[in-house]
């Protein structure tokens, strides 16, 4: 028997599989709601439009869309690209853009050109998945800061890291996700921006900016993103994925030159270049100005779906002490918080019997908590769905609650 174990490096040693990714394997069986995974809505997919553009590309430009192209992508896409981000207050120029595909390698790239073993990185409480996974990855170990209904606690971030530097460990970088955070859906104020900016500068650190979907506002006033309050400090990531379709496989990165060359040359040894073909169609898209009009569309049906279920949680879900969900302004997620002694994790195989499913806090948290808490994603079900998948959840937790009390004064 051959030990293949042997041969791997230390960085495949680090790779771990997805915890989301995992349970969704568990959440294909007939009949299951599933509001596990991160999932647009497929109805809202701009189907035809797309086929236009694909018959506009292949008779303008086949040969040419078909072939390899460079590394830092489509010179046509990048500048529309600077055109979007203008629109949104960020004023850079497109050689400071590189496309990629999608965020997720985008994280793996900043993990590839930031990150050594032992390595310190800060972020939030919870985080998104695929970073702590990227980041582990390459030997990184993720330090959370909890966050409250300003997003993280830059108070408790500024203590942290003066403590690891005075400890001979200064972190490398700063992770944050500052609208709608994935998952909390928590948006960052104003004064909280301001200040975690400031304490990049006081302790001369960058910030990676993962930007999803900070488009997809419902309510409320958005604030100025990182990088379009100091483009100098900040690296930005942004994704198709969730403001279009997430088949094209298409992102970009925004930031300092010498940041974005760098990653270009990483991201040379990956794959050489984005699908160049899907960018020529993404191109011709964003050219006649149809992503707004997509982005309109995703809007209102996802500000509908989420009401709709915040409005059945309250419904449905039993009053115990603790229990709580967030109220996000935009985005696609929504994170519950149950009682202190109650376990997602364990509660979860429970859901997936009576066919609901969520995503457990622990797959958030770099170091194993959140017990008591899972992410919701509303873009995904229709709307019967939502409803009867959030009355299945509520009898789970409410029976889960009941078995475990019983339990505890059974003699």
């Amino acid at each position: 028997m051959i030990n293949y174990e042997q041969y791997f490096s230390r960085n495949a040693k680090n790779m771990k599989r997805s915890e989301i990714r995992e349970l969704l394997k568990l959440t294909r069986k007939p009949g299951i709601i599933s509001f596990a995974g991160g999932l647009p809505a497929p109805d809202l997919f701009p189907i035809d439009d797309i086929k236009e553009m694909t018959r506009i590309v292949m008779e303008k430009e086949g040969r040419i869309a078909l072939q390899y192209g460079p590394t830092e992508g489509d010179n046509r896409l990048r500048e529309e690209l600077a055109k979007l981000l203008k629109r949104d207050g960020v004023t850079i120029s497109s050689d400071r853009l590189l496309v990629v595909t999608s965020s997720q390698q985008g994280l793996d790239l900043v993990g590839k050109i930031f990150v050594d073993p032992d390595d310190l990185i800060m972020t939030s409480l919870p985080t998104y998945v695929g970073a702590i996974q990227a980041f582990h990855s390459y030997g990184g170990t993720m330090l959370g800061i909890e966050q409250d209904a300003e997003g993280t606690q830059t108070a408790l971030l500024e203590a942290e890291i003066a403590k690891r530097i005075a400890a001979g460990r200064k972190p490398k970088f700063i992770y944050e996700i500052p609208d709608f955070q994935n998952p909390s859906g928590i948006t960052m104020t104003l004064a909280r921006r301001k200040e975690m900016l400031r304490i990049a500068e006081k302790f001369d650190m960058i910030i990676v900016e993962d930007s999803p979907y900070r488009q997809l506002r419902f309510e409320g006033r958005g604030e100025p993103s990182l990088i379009g309050m100091n483009s100098e400090r900040v690296l930005a990531l942004y994704t198709f994925s969730k403001i279009l379709l997430p088949g094209f496989r298409l992102g970009w990165m925004a930031g300092p030159a010498e940041l974005i060359q760098k990653a270009a040359t990483a991201k040379q040894s990956v794959d050489l270049c984005s699908p160049p073909f899907n960018q020529s169609i993404l191109y011709e898209y964003l050219s006649r100005g149809l992503l707004e009009k997509q982005i309109s569309v995703i809007i209102k049906a996802y500000r509908e779906k989420r009401d709709f279920m915040i409005e059945k949680l309250s419904q449905y879900m039993p009053k115990l002490p603790g229990l709580k969900w967030t109220h996000p302004q935009g985005g696609l997620f929504l994170w519950v918080t149950l009682p202190q002694e109650m376990d997602a994790g364990e509660m979860f195989h429970s859901a997936v019997e009576k066919k609901v499913a969520y995503v457990v806090g622990t797959a958030f948290y770099p170091d194993s908590g959140g017990r008591n808490c899972f992410r919701m994603n509303f873009s995904y079900s229709s709307k019967p769905e939502i409803e009867e998948g959030v009355k299945r959840l509520a009898e789970v937790i409410s029976n889960w609650k009941g078995s475990r009390e019983s339990a505890l004064i059974t003699p």
